[in-house]
């Protein structure tokens, strides 16, 4: 009896990733192999199991009937191989590669702050891909393994873990600034200060957000200056330019030594703060779980 021919496992990887993201060009980056060596795999594949399992047009790709249901049934095998594979090769000292994280700014320097040093000591064979960005990425699609983000904006389909209980975003100003154009006590009152706005990577100003005894308020304030960058925001204020909107994690040290006076306090509640999130109904990878259980580790030591 001749033997049969079956598919390889990177074969079945290419295939995975491929349908996973629905693009050739994306998956051929993330695989790091040329789209024609991709596309030649993904043919081998239908041959060897005599079913087309992708349509493919010059601008899009779907799975046929076929394709969904090998998709379906390859994943759990796939994701008991690797996690067999970990059991036997991934112990924690022993880990290695690749371990990417997308997130906001002060999401980054949070973990930079705080796990990030820890993290290395302990495994010191990952590589930390951290990417720091202000528009909410999808993570799947772009690759990572998991984000960080503010306990609002996590994707409802995502874990989330929490990295910090609660955040406050405040308004402050120099005490210079606040000596020369005086000091608002409610939040319509910024009208008729000079703000430093805050532009989003959509290109839509930020609105400032205060709440008080069940009243909420949402300003476009005005202002002679924009930035698209938390940090410089954060100068300017310093600077004596006006009045800015940030959170409170990024000003401790400016406001505990009189650089910058919170104004309208009473009307800034805390609200959740930054979380951890990663895609459910897949099998974790063994560097973002030992990165969990130390996040989990220092939570624990914060009364988090």
């Amino acid at each position: 009896m001749s033997p049969i021919n079956k598919p390889t496992l990177n074969e079945l990887r290419a295939f995975i990733c491929v349908a996973e993201h629905l693009s050739f060009r994306r998956a051929a980056d993330l695989l790091g192999v040329t789209r024609s060596s991709l596309s030649h795999v993904i043919r081998t594949l239908e041959t060897t199991l005599g079913a087309r399992l992708l349509h493919r047009t010059t601008r899009s790709v779907s799975l046929t009937e076929a394709g969904e249901r090998f998709l379906k049934n390859l994943e759990p095998v796939i994701s008991g191989l690797d996690a067999a594979f970990e059991n036997v090769a991934g112990t924690p000292g022993h880990l290695m590669g690749r371990l990417r994280i997308n997130g906001n700014e002060g999401g980054v320097r949070f973990l930079l702050r705080t796990i990030v040093p820890e993290f290395m000591r302990r495994y010191p064979a990952i590589e930390l891909d951290l990417v720091a960005e202000g528009s909410l990425v999808d993570v799947v699609e772009q690759g990572f393994d998991a984000g960080i983000r503010l306990a609002e904006a996590v994707p409802k389909d995502m874990v989330a873990v929490r990295l910090e209980r609660e955040v406050r975003f405040l308004a402050v100003a120099s005490p210079d600034y606040l000596t020369s154009h005086g000091t608002p006590r409610v939040p319509e009152e910024l009208t008729q200060h000079r703000c430093i706005r805050q532009r989003l990577p959509s290109g839509k100003r930020y609105r400032w957000e205060f709440s008080k005894e069940g009243q909420e308020i949402a300003l476009d304030v005005p202002g002679m200056l924009t930035l698209d960058n938390i940090q410089l925001m954060l100068e300017a204020a310093i600077d004596g330019l006006g009045i800015a909107y940030l959170p409170d994690s990024y000003m401790r040290e400016d406001l505990q030594h009189g650089r910058l006076t919170a104004v309208l306090e009473d009307w800034s509640p805390p609200i959740p703060g930054l979380c951890l999130y990663f895609p459910q109904n897949r099998h974790m990878p063994a560097n973002l779980r030992v990165f969990i259980d130390l996040l989990r580790e220092f939570r624990g030591t914060q009364g988090v």
